[in-house]
C-alpha cells in the first residue's frame, strides 16, 4: 500500500509487472497522445502482458465508448477486449444511477461514450434542458459547442443536480497540450457558480469502478499526471509509477505536495519490465545511481554523474524531505539542466 507521505522515490527488486497482478493504464500521454502511440509502449505493454500481468485501461476521457477505445489499442498491436477499458463515464454513470430513479432523463453534454454508459445504467440521455432530466452530466466531446454547454447552464441554475466525468483541465494531443473537460465544467461553473460532482481520476468513484471491474488485488496505478493519476493512486491507497512522456514535468514532479508523489518513477513503460532502484541516505543527502543531491543553503544541490532519472530520483528524495521547510522550490530548474530534464 502507498505510503501517505512519501519521502523518495520506492525500491522494487523484482520488476513491477511481476510485483503487481494488474497495471491501471492511462491511456493519454501514456500509451498514446491523441492518435499517435508512444514509443516503446507497444513492446512493454506486450512483454508484461506475456509474463502474466493483466492489463487494464482507465482512462479519464469520457467520450469515447470501451468498444472504440478497445478497437483503438488493438490497431496499435495491443489485442484488447471492451472490458479491459474503464473510463469516467462509466464512474459517472454508476454516480448518477444511485442518486436519482432508475429510467430517469439526464441531461448529457458529452459525447457517445457517455450516452452509452447512461444507457448501460438504466437512465435515458437526452439533449435540452426542457426535457425536464433529473441530472446534468459533462463528460469530454471534442466537438461540443456553445449551444451545449448552455443547456448544462440552463439545467444547472434550475437546480438539476450537476455532475462531471472528470476535471482534467488539458488532454495531451499529437500537436501539443489541448483544454480538457475540466476547462469546459469551469465554463458551466462560472455561468452559475455551481459545483459538480466528479467521479472521474482522482475521485474515489473512479477507483472503485475500477476495482469493480478488473477485480484487482495487487494494482498499480499508470499515469503521467500528478493531480489525476497519482493523486487518484494516493486516494485509493495503492502504488503508483509516473512516466514522464505526458503532461508532468521534471520540476512539477520535484515540487509535488504529498498526494502527488508517485511511488516509482520512470521515463517511460519500459519501467514496468524491470526493478526500481533503490534512493539511499548519503551523509551529505540522498544518493541514487552515482549521484548525492542534498539541499543547501536552502537550494537544491547535485553532485556526481549517471542516468538522468537517477538524478531525478535523489533530487526527489532530497526535495520532499526538505519540503516541509519550505525550501528546494526556487532553483529546481537550474538543477535540472545538470541532468538534461
Amino acid at each position: 500500500m502507498s505510503e501517505r507521505v512519501r519521502k523518495q522515490p520506492g525500491r522494487c527488486e523484482r520488476a513491477l509487472s511481476e510485483a503487481y497482478d494488474t497495471a491501471l493504464l492511462d491511456l493519454d500521454g501514456v500509451v498514446y497522445a491523441g492518435g499517435s502511440v508512444i514509443e516503446h509502449a507497444v513492446a512493454s505493454l506486450t512483454t508484461a502482458r506475456d509474463g502474466g500481468m493483466h492489463l487494464a485501461y482507465v482512462t479519464n476521457n469520457a467520450s469515447r465508448t470501451p468498444d472504440a477505445v478497445a478497437g483503438q489499442l488493438t490497431g496499435f498491436g495491443l489485442p484488447t477486449a471492451p472490458t479491459d477499458v474503464i473510463t469516467s463515464a462509466q464512474a459517472v454513470a454508476r454516480l448518477i444511477a444511485g442518486q436519482v430513479p432508475e429510467g430517469a432523463k439526464v441531461l448529457a453534454v458529452g459525447g457517445e461514450g457517455l450516452r452509452v454508459a447512461l444507457r448501460e445504467r438504466g437512465l435515458v440521455p437526452v439533449d435540452s434542458s426542457d426535457d425536464d432530466p433529473a441530472a446534468v452530466v459533462q463528460g469530454f466531446d471534442p466537438k461540443l459547442n456553445w449551444e451545449r454547454l448552455a443547456e448544462a447552464a440552463y439545467a444547472v441554475q434550475r437546480g438539476v443536480p450537476w455532475f462531471a466525468s472528470n476535471t482534467d483541465l488539458t488532454i495531451p494531443k499529437e500537436r501539443g497540450i489541448a483544454p480538457g473537460n475540466g476547462a469546459l465544467v469551469e465554463v458551466v461553473r462560472t455561468a452559475t457558480g455551481g459545483t459538480p460532482q466528479v467521479a472521474g481520476k482522482p475521485e474515489t468513484p473512479m477507483h472503485r469502478e475500477t476495482v469493480l471491474r478488473t477485480g484487482a488485488r495487487r494494482p498499480l496505478v499508470i499515469g503521467d499526471r500528478l493531480d489525476t493519476d497519482i493523486e487518484g493512486a494516493y486516494n485509493g491507497g495503492v502504488d503508483s509509477l509516473l512516466v514522464l512522456t505526458g503532461v508532468t514535468t521534471a520540476a512539477e514532479l520535484l515540487a509535488a505536495p504529498p498526494q502527488h508523489r508517485p511511488t516509482y518513477v520512470d521515463a517511460d513503460l519500459r519501467g514496468l519490465l524491470g526493478p526500481q532502484p533503490e534512493v539511499s541516505e548519503e551523509p551529505d543527502g540522498f544518493g541514487c545511481g552515482g549521484w548525492t543531491a542534498s539541499v543547501r543553503d536552502g537550494a537544491l544541490a547535485l553532485d556526481g554523474d549517471g542516468a538522468p532519472l537517477d538524478g531525478l530520483r535523489a533530487l526527489c528524495a532530497a526535495a520532499w524531505t526538505a519540503a516541509g521547510d519550505g525550501t528546494c522550490g526556487a532553483d529546481a530548474g537550474k538543477v535540472l539542466a545538470r541532468i538534461g530534464l
